[in-house]
């Protein structure tokens, strides 16, 4: 049974299936505002405008938990009919720029984290490998 796709032009592709959609999962519309969001954020206190992914460089993560409760009570009041500092969408971009800088910094952890233990594995290894070379070497020697 062909699981793939053809077209009219024959070209062929394979499904869709299991594969991430990102056209589906975000809305064009959020994104653009978010965009806009970091534009706007962009000015730095001297006055200097600081690189779109200078965020990505590494803030620590309880700046950003501490930044996002801010945010995160600002959506609250907007939600129960009450000022915020901003606004709503303010407060929900600089909610998402939190929870994505946040996640950043745990995913380049983990990465690190798995790194570290394969590094921490092949060391062990070769320790392991070089012990066994000695230990046959010392028998062969000691058979002559």
């Amino acid at each position: 049974m062909v699981r793939g796709r053809y077209f009219k032009s024959g070209a062929y592709r394979d499904t869709d299936e299991n594969k991430n959609d990102y056209e589906g999962f975000f809305s064009p519309i959020v994104l653009q505002e978010f965009g806009n969001y970091m534009n706007r954020h962009r000015k730095q206190s001297d006055g200097q405008i600081r690189e779109s992914d200078n965020w990505q460089k590494g803030i620590p993560k309880e700046q950003y938990i501490k930044s996002g409760w801010r945010h995160f009570l600002d959506w609250f009041l907007e939600h129960r009919g009450h000022k915020s500092r901003d606004g709503i969408i303010e407060a929900l971009c600089g909610l998402m720029f939190n929870v994505m800088g946040y996640l950043n910094e745990y995913l380049k952890e983990r990465e690190k984290l798995k790194k570290d233990k394969e590094l921490i594995r092949l060391r062990c290894l070769d320790e392991w490998s070089w012990k066994t070379n000695k230990n046959t070497r010392k028998r062969k020697k000691s058979s002559k």
